[in-house]
């Protein structure tokens, strides 16, 4: 009988276990990538600067890694075409064309415009282990990433909407993003925002 509940607890708490494997620890075949965060960023502020750049749901969101509440948030019904930006830098994260409804209340996207534009930490709050998204620019939080998005990749980047500043094609860039992109956009993301906005002109 002893051994019996043994098993019955080890097979109810497997689920758990594989559920939160740690996104550092990978294996070939899964989607997330390794936590990829080195802690070294172009646009580098004092939280004090940071605090007194954004607005309080901004800075709660970007650097203290808040949330907004689910069908909350300014982007989670937007289909206008455009790219989003983060709204720590500029930085260019999303096209419009990578968005979804997934449902969840948080606007949702299955894939950044450029490679490297996002970056990944295991994140261990609230009692869950689940894999954090920050803009690589400056290291600022904008959501979550989950693998239950559609093809091509099967991801979710679950965002929060103050995170970010959406520019709708043909409107001029706001200037913080205008600065990124003159001082701080790789080649690669030069690129993705030029390909993408010359798209069906």
């Amino acid at each position: 009988m002893t051994r019996l509940l043994i098993l019955l607890a080890v097979f109810m708490l497997l689920p758990g276990i594989i559920l939160t494997q740690d996104p550092s620890d990978m294996r070939p075949g899964e989607k997330i990538p390794r936590d990829n965060d080195t802690g070294e960023y172009k646009v580098k502020r004092s939280e004090k600067e940071w605090e007194e750049l954004l607005e309080p749901l901004q800075f709660e969101i970007l650097r203290k890694a808040g949330t907004e509440r689910a069908f909350t948030g300014l982007y989670n019904d937007n289909k206008k075409p455009g790219i989003y930006y983060s709204a720590a830098t500029g930085q260019p994260l999303f096209a419009s064309d990578s968005k979804f409804d997934s449902g969840c209340g948080w606007p949702s996207f299955f894939e950044p415009i450029a490679a490297g534009a996002i970056l990944y930490r295991t994140d261990r709050s609230h009692g869950m282990i689940r894999t954090e998204i920050i803009d690589s620019s400056s290291g600022s939080h904008l959501g979550h990433v989950f693998e239950d998005g559609p093809p091509p990749t099967g991801l979710r980047y679950c965002m929060n909407s103050a995170a970010m500043i959406f520019v709708e094609k043909g409107e001029e860039f706001p200037d913080l993003v205008k600065s990124y992109m003159v001082n701080h956009a790789s080649e690669e993301e030069k690129k993705a925002v030029g390909d993408y906005l010359s798209l069906n002109e």
